[in-house]
């Protein structure tokens, strides 16, 4: 007999390490049992580039909602290295090894603390809740400063990072959009109100002790020597003097072609980031007569810049992190560019690989065989923005919004081929797939509460995909099949379209309630996802799909703004708003339990196939889920192919009797993935694993 055994001179070590983690699977020689651990693609979330910091050879980014560490050591091949996604964050200021940012939710905004001491492994270790609603903020010495719209500026202690104190506050007259600390002194741009001047050399009472009223809208200031830069928005560069503050005087200004949004200064030049104008080097050597000396238009907005040495980092939204390199001033050029595009909105599973609907990159096919490194292995850029995708035999079906329905050969994962598709009058938002016919969901515009259509397209021949029927609906956004029916999300309810005959699809029944955003169908109930209601999750008996009832959910025990659901054994995995992932155990489909939850933020889509949970978040990318807190753990068989297994558990290790067998199987092909439901992993249980092979 082969099997899985431990010394027992280990035996102390691994029941530790079983009470510290929860699980652990024991293997010391083939045949092995792993636990399976969840993985994501791509390695860091992406989106528009919209701060950046600069300390030593580093650029800290907020990238989409996350902040991301990028190695600029070659400014011309500038790298990812580490990112911090566990919250949505908005804004981000250096000090030393720490960054501090906004952390956002719907209700509130956090000032968190991460230590970037390892680039590649940033760690939360602080932070402190409720600090208003802050559009910037700033670090010098050991305290944090924040500018807060209508509340003014607020001043926080970080000596220790772990437990931020609230030190004190100036409510300014206008809306504090931007701050700058040098010495004893806070420089606040202060929306319509200018700049403020506050002496801070007690932060626990900041003092008003001088300011200038701009004639526009100050977004953010610097200070250089004598001087105040402002980026007064359609008024420009503003220049003025506080080498007094208690009598701060405008000098010059110059003004930009767009709205000035930040203002970096180093030497006799100031680098203004202009949304609708790009980069502007002005010359500031006669502070009483700046003038525009070049400059860079770039396709989208200038959001934020920052000097570091000889070059100038711009963060530019869409196109990401423009590096500049103005050595010479009068002739800057983008010299690099860190981008991360692409938006996860929908998956579909098939064998090995995920499909992944990645919205305006178009279709990414990703190798899942092993759950914990996911690996994209091929892709292809569709002509629209991929919402949706389906998969059916060596097709993969994309709803492409504005360009409709698009087709793609997918017998080499590695190379997937455009083959043909169907334009939709609207915007293609889901598409299901059975037998030869696609079922797609067409709005008239994305998301728009207004009439739309449910298409009914034949794609026998994929390279000439007919439609053959259809109904108009209203607000379709889901699509679910089952037998000859095809179950609609629907603004106004569940729709029931009887599909036998796919010519001339009809209506035979539904359910009436609020903006149904989801459904997900499974024997003989659907589960509906609706949003902004006190129902959230809805459990419809379809037996009879011409005389559908509720009999589950919609009583106040769901979150309120839910938007996806997936079934899955007795299982209903539900995505809300504020709340992520919720799974229900609807073994009673009239008295659902809740049983466990997962919280990442942007999630929009979740599929589950063979006991996984593939999760889709956006610009975050897709998260695999082979395993999840009180409801599931997953392990790893590899064994001898062909040959009987017998996979146990136990539950103490010093009772050879307490080992219990958990299935006895054979398989062709290894490695083999068991997920185990009987498991609590938040009452972190000590249990073990070994597989015995004869």
């Amino acid at each position: 007999m082969k099997r899985c055994s431990l010394p027992a001179g280990l035996r102390p070590l691994l029941s530790a390490a079983c009470l510290a983690a929860g699980l652990t699977a024991i293997c010391a020689a083939a045949p092995t049992v792993q636990p399976l651990h969840s993985g994501k693609w791509p390695a860091f979330p992406r989106g528009e580039v919209t701060d950046v910091e600069v300390s030593g050879q580093y650029a800290y980014l907020i990238v989409g909602d996350s902040l991301a560490v990028i190695d600029i050591s070659n400014p011309t091949n500038s790298v990812q290295v580490g990112a911090y996604d566990k919250k949505s964050v908005s804004a981000v200021a250096m000090s030393g090894n720490y960054a501090y940012v906004l952390e956002y939710g719907f209700f509130q905004i956090t000032l968190g603390v991460i230590d970037v001491s390892d680039p590649a492994n940033p760690v939360r270790v602080g932070g402190i809740a409720d600090v208003g609603y802050p559009y910037n903020l700033t670090a010098a010495g050991n305290f944090a400063y924040l500018a807060v719209p209508y509340t003014g500026l607020h001043i926080f202690d970080m000596t220790n990072p772990a437990r931020p104190v609230r030190k004190g506050s100036y409510d300014t007259a206008e809306s504090a959009y931007g701050v700058t600390v040098v010495g004893n002194y806070a420089y606040v741009a202060d929306g319509p109100g200018g700049l403020v001047v506050l002496d801070v050399s007690n932060p626990a009472n900041p003092v008003r002790v001088g300011g200038c009223d701009t004639s526009g809208t100050a977004r953010n200031v610097t200070v250089s020597g004598n001087y105040a830069y402002v980026a007064d928005t359609y008024d420009g560069l503003q220049i003025i003097d506080v080498s007094n503050p208690t009598n701060c005087v405008r000098v010059g200004g110059v003004d930009t072609s767009g709205a000035a949004r930040d203002v970096a200064v180093s030497g006799n030049y100031a680098y203004v980031a202009d949304e609708d104008g790009g980069l502007h080097v002005i010359d500031v050597s006669i502070p009483a007569n700046p003038a525009r000396a070049g400059g860079i238009d770039f396709d989208a907005l200038a959001y934020d810049v920052t000097v570091g040495g000889r070059y100038v980092y711009v963060a530019n939204g869409g196109p990401g992190l423009q590096v500049v390199d103005a050595n010479d001033p009068l002739n800057a050029a983008v010299v690099g560019r860190f981008a991360a595009t692409g938006r996860a909105m929908g998956t579909a599973v098939s064998g090995n690989h995920a499909y992944v609907a990645d919205g305006p990159d178009g279709l990414q096919v990703i190798d899942v065989s092993e759950p914990s490194r996911p690996v994209r292995v091929g892709g292809y850029d569709t002509s629209g923005t991929a919402r949706s995708v389906a998969v059916s035999g060596n097709f993969a079906y994309v709803a492409d919004l504005d360009a409709g329905l698009q087709v793609f050969e997918v017998s080499n994962p590695a190379n997937p081929t455009r083959v043909g598709g169907f334009d939709t009058p609207g915007y293609a938002v889901a598409v299901a797939v059975s037998g030869n016919y696609a079922y797609v969901a067409d709005n008239h515009e994305y998301y728009a509460h207004i009439p739309s259509a449910f298409h009914v397209i034949d794609v026998s021949n994929p390279t000439n995909c007919v439609r053959v029927g259809g109904i108009d609906t209203w607000a379709t956004l889901g699509v679910a099949l089952q037998g000859n029916y095809a179950y609609l999300a629907a603004d106004g309810g569940m729709q029931v379209v009887d599909v036998s005959d796919p010519a001339n699809p009809v209506r035979v029944g539904g359910f009436d309630s609020g903006s149904v955003w989801s459904v997900a169908v499974s024997g003989n109930f659907a589960y509906v996802a609706e949003w902004d209601s006190d129902a959230g999750l809805k459990v419809i008996n379809v037996s009879n799909p011409a005389n559908v009832f509720q009999v589950g959910g919609g009583d106040g025990d769901y979150p309120t703004y839910a938007h996806t659901v997936a079934a899955s054994r007795h299982y209903a995995y539900l995505l809300e708003r504020d709340e992520g992932l919720l799974v229900y155990d609807l073994s009673n489909p009239t008295n659902s339990v809740f049983v466990s939850r997962y919280d990442i933020p942007s999630l929009v889509d979740v599929t589950v196939v063979a006991d996984r949970i593939y999760l889709v978040a956006g610009e975050r990318g897709l998260v695999i889920l082979p395993t999840l807190p009180n409801l599931q753990f997953t392990v790893r068989v590899d064994a001898t192919p062909g040959e009987s297994f017998t996979l146990e558990s136990a539950t103490n290790l010093s009772d050879p009797n307490s080992w219990q067998s958990l299935l006895t199987t054979n398989v062709a092909t290894m490695p083999f993935d068991f997920a185990d439901f009987d498991v609590k992993l938040t009452n972190k249980p000590q249990k073990f694993y070994r597989v015995r092979q004869p």
